[in-house]
């Protein structure tokens, strides 16, 4: 039988979340029961659960920052044990089968990952993400958590730490390279920690100098304001790799002026409108512009272990249930460094 278990629920856009419960199916050989401790709050929770990208199915249980436990695990699992420390991201399963699933780039599916929450199984079963007490995962998608992170710290590196460990690992970031992080938010924070431990040069284009400080001491070199036009001059054909962490809408073109020859910028925000571009920005440098989703299971059970090695976690504020939809409303206000991690030992129903 389904197991009942705690959750933060949202009944519709215009809702509130709120404390109540759902059902959780009872495992399967391959599955793994974790007992959630931490769950992330990422900016794709709140365009979600307010339906701002449309096509939001309600009701809704966000969340695809999961860290906790194993508690009980299917008959046939051989990956993981009860007591381990164990994640779950973006997605809970994949087709398995297609040139990308075997390639270990389960987020590009053809058939279509499974979302964490807002998403379907295949059998068609809505899914409930990481805002509740306890998920039920195949084995196949579960991530260990090693040691050398704190779970609190761990949640964000299931979301934030592989959207920005993919682009900088698949473009070379590395001793030699020269590296800018555009935006020094949740998903900025972690370029700069990722980059600086892969021993690239880092340089942080972020609208002010207001967090210049934390900049430096994370691990960026350099930290340039982009309000101030001079910056554009001063760094002309800097940069072997730009990522642009902001959904807000830039001015591509003149970024992509900061590129060496052979250069790319590659988006990981999403703004909502499109950018222009002129291709002789591209031709005369050899330039390219490109884009990154999260990572496939394998590449983000490495980039955990990359973050233990080099020990890297998330910088949180850890909240309660009853801080949430503040926390929303803070995380859109730009009102917080760097993460909101919650305690799920808040969701119980009074």
């Amino acid at each position: 039988m389904p197991s009942t278990v705690s959750a933060l629920v949202t009944e519709g856009a215009e809702k509130p979340l709120e404390r109540s419960t759902i059902e959780r199916r009872d495992p399967k050989p391959h599955d793994v029961v974790i007992d959630i401790a931490y769950a992330g709050i990422c900016h794709s929770d709140i365009h979600q659960a307010r339906d701002e990208w449309g096509g939001s199915e309600f009701p809704m249980v966000p969340g695809h920052e999961i860290a906790g436990t194993v508690s009980a695990v299917g008959p046939d699992v051989s990956r993981y044990s009860v007591g381990d420390r164990v994640g779950v991201g973006c997605f809970v399963d994949s087709c398995r089968e297609c040139e990308n699933c075997r390639a270990g780039e389960e987020q590009f599916c053809t058939k279509g990952m499974v979302a964490t929450y807002n998403g379907r199984e295949y059998s068609g079963e809505q899914t409930f993400g990481g805002y509740s007490t306890q998920v039920v995962v195949d084995e196949n998608y579960v991530l260990g958590i090693p040691e050398g992170i704190a779970l609190d710290e761990a949640a964000p590196l299931l979301c934030a730490g592989i959207t920005l460990y993919t682009p900088l690992t698949h473009w070379g970031a590395g001793p030699g390279k020269k590296v800018a992080i555009v935006g020094m938010g949740g998903l900025g924070h972690m370029g700069v920690k990722i980059a600086h431990a892969l021993g690239a040069e880092v340089t942080v284009l972020s609208q002010t100098l207001s967090k210049e400080d934390d900049g430096k001491r994370l691990g960026a070199d350099h930290y340039y304001a982009t309000s101030d036009e001079s910056t554009f001059k001063q760094l002309a054909s800097s940069f072997d790799l730009i990522v642009n962490t902001v959904s807000a809408d830039l001015d591509i073109q003149k970024y992509l002026g900061l590129l060496r020859v052979d250069g790319s910028m590659v988006n990981v925000g999403a703004p909502i409108n499109p950018a222009s571009v002129h291709a002789f920005t591209l031709i005369t440098g050899r330039r390219s512009l490109a884009g990154s989703a999260i990572g496939g299971i394998r590449d983000t059970q490495k980039m955990l272990d990359f973050c233990a090695e080099h020990h890297i976690g998330a910088e949180i504020e850890t909240i309660t249930a009853d801080d949430v939809n503040k926390a929303y409303d803070r995380v859109v206000d730009s009102d917080v460094r760097y993460r909101f991690v919650i305690d799920t030992a808040s969701f119980q129903v009074r």
